[in-house]
């Protein structure tokens, strides 16, 4: 299984939404410096894509240093240098985009829209949180 997760869109290459999806995954930190990174053949099977395409993506992270290669390990995640509240705000523009023009079509107000994020915002970290709690106490009762 793949650690991030890509939604396939018309008019734009496999490759660059897989860069995109997996560049997204490493500065939000949901893939963390050290966690292993998917084989090129498991790139390819799980995405269901050209195992060139695949072994472009990975070429492409390593150039860009979001990944790096351990003799005897394989692919991982490099260190990453702190990337800046732009770099992260651009990550999801596309994203931000679509819900802003789906709010005005539905004639959502802008101060509407910003609560109702922050209700989604609040309530997504309070379960992040008790997810976090969940698995701390797992991992002692396995010790």
């Amino acid at each position: 299984m793949i650690p991030f997760r890509v939604q396939f869109r018309s008019g734009i290459s496999l490759f660059e939404q897989i860069v995109y999806a997996a560049t997204k995954a490493m500065v939000s930190g949901q893939m963390r410096p050290g966690d292993a990174f998917p084989s090129v053949r498991a790139l390819s099977k799980e995405l269901k894509i050209n195992p060139n395409t695949a072994h472009k993506v990975v070429a492409h992270l390593v150039a860009e240093g979001l990944l790096e290669t351990r003799p005897g390990i394989g692919t991982v995640v490099a260190a990453l240098p702190d990337s800046t509240r732009k770099e992260r705000t651009q990550l999801l523009g596309h994203e931000i985009e679509e819900l802003v023009v789906a709010a005005m079509r539905l004639g959502i107000p802008r101060e509407e829209m910003l609560a109702a994020i922050g209700e989604h915002w609040q309530r997504l970290s309070s379960s992040e949180t008790k997810a976090s709690g969940k698995q701390a106490e797992e991992g002692r009762k396995q010790r």
